[in-house]
């Protein structure tokens, strides 16, 4: 698949699960638990023991099924060790330049941490496939309208801090998508699936309600 149909895919939800754990075995639980729950897009933060042996193991075992994607990729030589673990995007809290341009080096798409107007026109220039606004806890789904505003082209991810009630907000303010954590898969199999189904639910109300985050998914079809 080319850049932007991944990008594509591993936004089509309108949400993206980071998996961040103490261990590899509760990482990979909480995995299982949030695909058998329907989300279809997860990030495995490299913060996790192993990290990189669940981006392979969860990458050959799903195919097309799932988009995996590596988190906290903070430099360029975890960046490549991402992709040959198999991630199919890289994600991070901020603005590296080499972390880019290892993952495009290699098809992957990249989508880098911002914060400010300055970072998130940086990171356009530098050929960033989505913005993650890193830490949205600070912030409301006005703030990200406001940015919009001013730079309609940019397709935006908040995470950090989103919350399964404010999710919907932030897609009907212009988000593409939203990054949540344990927000979304704490609890066991029945309660993860049930606020899954019920979040997807409503981010496609959220989305089928205002045109701004699909005609931002429409930067990817070049």
């Amino acid at each position: 698949m080319y850049r932007w149909e991944i990008t594509r895919a591993a936004l089509a939800q309108r949400v993206f699960a980071i998996v961040r754990s103490t261990t590899y075995d509760e990482a990979s639980a909480t995995a299982d638990t949030l695909l058998s729950a329907g989300v279809t897009t997860l990030e495995i933060s490299l913060t996790t023991p192993f990290a990189l042996e669940a981006v392979t193991t969860l990458t050959r075992e799903l195919g097309e099924d799932a988009v995996i994607g590596a988190g906290t990729v903070l430099d360029a030589v975890s960046a490549r060790m991402a992709v040959d673990a198999g991630a199919r995007f890289l994600s991070s809290p901020s603005l590296d330049a080499e972390v880019i341009r290892t993952g495009h080096r290699y098809g992957v798409p990249v989508f880098p941490g911002v914060a400010t107007p300055t970072e998130m026109v940086r990171a356009l220039e530098l050929g960033a496939d989505a913005l993650k606004v890193f830490p949205a806890a600070d912030r409301r789904p006005s703030w990200l309208g406001e940015i919009r505003a001013a730079l309609p082209q940019a397709p935006l991810l908040p995470a950090g801090g989103v919350s399964v009630e404010s999710a919907p907000e932030w897609i009907a303010a212009g988000a593409v998508a939203v990054g949540l954590g344990s927000a979304l898969s704490d609890g066991d199999r029945d309660t993860v699936a049930k606020r899954a189904s019920a979040l997807l639910a409503r981010l496609a109300e959220a989305a089928s309600g205002d045109p701004v985050p699909e005609s931002a998914l429409e930067f990817y079809e070049y």
